[in-house]
C-alpha cells in the first residue's frame, strides 16, 4: 500500500521541478509549464490528505476546482503569449522590457 509519505514526496518533487523551471525561465512557455507543475504538486497534496483524512471529500472537490481553474488560466496565458510573440517576435520574458509602442 502506498503511504501518505510517498504521495508527499512525489508532490514535493513536482513542486520543486516547477519552481526550478520558473526560476530558470528560458521562455514564457517553460514558465507556464513550471506553474502548472507547481499547481499539480499542490493538487496531489490536497488529494492525498483528503484520502487519508477519511472525513469528507473536500480536498478532492477543491482539486477538481483547481484543475478547471488551471485549464482556464492556461488558455488565457497561451493567448497572451501568442500576442506577445506576434508583437515582439520573441517569448523570452527577459528580453521584453516595454509595454507597447
Amino acid at each position: 500500500m502506498i503511504s501518505l509519505t510517498d504521495f508527499l514526496v512525489v508532490s514535493a518533487v513536482l513542486f520543486c521541478v516547477g519552481l526550478y523551471m520558473i526560476v530558470s525561465k528560458q521562455n514564457a512557455i517553460q514558465v507556464l509549464i513550471g506553474i502548472e507543475l507547481m499547481l499539480n504538486g499542490a493538487i496531489l497534496n490536497m488529494v492525498a490528505f483528503s484520502k487519508y483524512d477519511r472525513i469528507n471529500n473536500g480536498g478532492q472537490m477543491f482539486a477538481l476546482f483547481a484543475i478547471v481553474l488551471a485549464a482556464a488560466t492556461t488558455a488565457v496565458a497561451l493567448a497572451i503569449i501568442l500576442n506577445v510573440y506576434k508583437q515582439y517576435k520573441t517569448i523570452d520574458p527577459g528580453s521584453i522590457n516595454k509595454l507597447g509602442d
